[in-house]
């Protein structure tokens, strides 16, 4: 393993403690601007390879480099503090679906190499840029049945979920990332896989990098797909001592609003991050969603007024031009409070 600087994280506390950060908007809805093709997906590396790959936009790390670099750039120069590597679906489970599970580890450590170089060369000192791993959801859940007529059956097991997180996140924690963030959670199980694996992976390294957890309320019930009200869900991974617990992805900010409202009211040792849809899907948009920059902020602006946040961002439909829309107005606002001592003294 090349060296690394692991003390950069220990700045984010006391920063989180000062001001709103700013995470990235989405990576996929920029992907969709290029209009790549197959061909873009395979590159030299995997011509002969039997499944399709266009859409496995984790392959991008390998074949066009230069989109998933000029993606971060775009999202710095808008005024991002941390950026999510392309690592969505960069797992050995989520990748048995292209035949491509032996690529998992060394897309996580590209992906994080990249995001490093973007944030490198953004970095001042005043103003400091970090690399959150992103550790996505699978398409196996180990608390829901595949199959509406065996509701005791079962796609993947806890082990086998731990192992393909460790995996990543030892891709990711070797190409540089600041951070850890276990994003989109419909399943709790799945996320204290996750959970569990960052926790093996920081035990055997002697390394302890702060880790964000992100939830996702999938509709108007107020709860995950596998069955938690927001509440449930922070006391179900609250042991983990995350830097931040949020929600993003399913719902756009108008929705999320009395969830974020709920979870900053009960999640009171912890930051609060937030990164929703633009809105909902239109197809009709170039974005596919229906929100402009200037709604989602205006929206996102309401949460920072009324003392929810600490880390602000998007999720599906949102740019480089949401973002910075987003930064511009909650950079207003001062960060919610969260016993901010207290966590400095844990956290750093």
């Amino acid at each position: 393993m090349a060296s690394i600087d692991y003390t950069r994280a220990q700045e984010l506390p006391a920063l989180l403690a000062q001001r709103i950060l700013i995470l990235d908007g989405a990576m996929g809805t920029m992907i969709q601007r290029y209009k790549l093709t197959e061909a873009d997906y395979r590159g030299s590396r995997l011509l002969g390879h039997p499944k399709d790959l266009k859409g496995n936009n984790e392959l991008l790390q390998f074949t066009r480099p230069d989109v998933i670099t000029e993606i971060h750039e775009k999202y710095l120069a808008a005024g991002a503090d941390i950026i999510e590597t392309n690592t969505f679906g960069a797992t050995s489970v989520a990748q048995e679906d292209y035949g491509l599970a032996p690529l998992a580890r060394e897309m996580n450590v590209v992906a994080a190499q990249l995001a490093r170089a973007a944030c490198d060369k953004f970095s001042t000192p005043d103003k400091p840029r970090f690399v959150a791993g992103a550790l996505g959801p699978t398409p196996r859940t180990a608390s829901i049945s595949p199959d509406v007529n065996d509701p005791a059956a079962r796609n993947v097991s806890f082990d086998e979920l731990r192992e393909t997180y460790l995996e990543q996140a030892r891709g990711l924690m070797e190409g540089g990332a600041d951070l850890f963030l276990v994003e989109t959670i419909f399943d709790t199980l799945n996320a204290k896989a996750a959970i569990f694996a960052l926790d093996e992976l920081m035990e055997s390294t002697g390394e302890r990098l702060p880790i964000i957890i992100s939830g996702t309320v999938t509709d108007a019930s107020g709860r995950i797909l596998s069955g938690q009200t927001v509440t449930a869900f922070w006391h179900s991974v609250r042991h983990a001592k995350p830097l931040a617990i949020g929600l993003n992805c399913a719902l756009g900010a108008t929705l999320m609003r009395p969830y974020i409202e709920e979870l900053s009211k009960v999640a009171d040792d912890t930051f609060i991050s937030c990164y929703p849809n633009a809105g909902l899907p239109n197809p009709m948009s170039d974005t596919g969603f229906d929100e402009t920059p200037e709604v989602t902020g205006s929206l996102v602006e309401e949460f920072a007024k009324s003392g929810f946040l600490n880390i602000a961002g998007g999720c599906c439909g949102t740019t480089p031009e949401h973002i910075a829309e987003i930064a511009k107005r909650v950079g207003r606002y001062k960060p919610r409070c969260a016993h901010a001592a207290g966590l400095l003294t844990n956290l750093l």
